[in-house]
This record gives C-alpha cells, structure tokens and sequence, in this order.
C-alpha cells in the first residue's frame, strides 16, 4: 500500500509538471489568440476594415468555426498583404473576391490551409475562403457573398461576417484595388 501510495503520488506530481508545462503553453497560444476572442454571436471582437474607393467594408470573423483560417487571415491582413490587391472576380449577385497578387485567379500567398468546412451559410455578405478543386487547397483568396448561396454551404470555409458597409459590396467593380485592409479592436 506504501510503494501504491508513494507511485501515485509520484505520478501526481509527474503529471502535474507535465500538466503546468502545457498550462504554460496553452496559456501562450491564448495570449496570441486572445484576438479571436467572441462575442455572443460567435463574431469575434476583433475586426477588420476594408477600405475600397467606394467605401469601408466591416468584417468580424468566426474563430470558433475556423480558427486557423481566421488566424491566417489576420496575420496576412497584419502585415499588408491584401494592400493594393484588385478585385479579380466580380460576378453581380454571385461573389466579388480578391487576395490574388497576380490579379490572375491564379496566385496566392504560397500557404495553402486545410479545410475548416462549418455549417455557416453563405448569405449577403458572408467571407469565405477561395478554392480550387481540392478542399485543402485555399490559400490568400477570399470571397464575399453578394446573396444568399446555399449551393456553396459547408463546401467552402466560411471565416467571417461583414457587418458594416453591404451597400459597398454592390458598388465593386472588376479591377477596383483594396486602399488598406485593417484589424481593429472592438
């Protein structure tokens, strides 16, 4: 009873640093995610601001349901990517979508991401990720719903919201540049 006593207490202990070794990363990784905090919506209190020359568009994202897209997004957002890209495809009622440096609908950031497929639907306004064929195969470019798709749901991943700035999402044209694209907080 003495050497059961004395090995759990030594597996307690083990498993306690080894549990405070983790709390210690799971606390790093919170720090760096405390952006994907969420309001009650799902939406996260962090936004983004894209300004076009029609106007800003307000996008909230969705970290519960693709977190390592929104991360992605957000870094690449961070650090200017989208900056001067142009909208490449503008299809009225459909989607306008952009994050193509070649302008082609080709190109991307070379990083593609796994597939975070959600039950959100697509209606007005809606931010998902661009694909080709390959589920896993999305990278820098994204789109916005013009109207409601529910032939695209749970085929794409849906990563955000517009949330200010819809009348903008009509008025985008084929070749119109992103000014800046912003996070903010709240």
């Amino acid at each position: 009873m003495g050497k059961t006593l004395i090995l759990l207490s030594f597996l307690l202990i083990t498993g306690s640093c080894t549990k405070s070794s983790n709390s210690l990363d799971v606390d790093i990784t919170d720090e760096k995610n405390d952006q994907l905090k969420t309001d009650d919506k799902n939406l996260s209190l962090k936004k983004a601001i894209l300004k076009t020359i029609h106007g800003n568009i307000t996008i909230k994202f969705y970290p519960k349901h693709a977190p390592n897209t929104v991360t992605r997004f957000m870094n690449l957002v961070e650090n200017g990517f989208y900056n001067g890209l142009k909208f490449h495809r503008v299809i009225p009622n459909f989607v306008v979508q952009t994050g193509d440096p070649t302008g082609t609908g080709t190109g991307g950031s070379g990083q593609k991401l796994k597939a975070e497929f959600n039950e959100i639907q697509h209606i007005k306004g809606t931010v998902a990720m661009a694909r080709a064929q390959s589920p896993d195969s999305g990278d820098s470019q994204f789109y916005i719903a013009l109207s409601t798709l529910p032939h695209l749901d749970k085929k794409y991943t849906v990563f955000g919201q517009v949330t200010k700035g819809l009348e903008i999402l009509d008025k985008i044209s084929k070749g119109d540049q992103i000014l800046n694209f912003s996070l903010i907080n709240k």
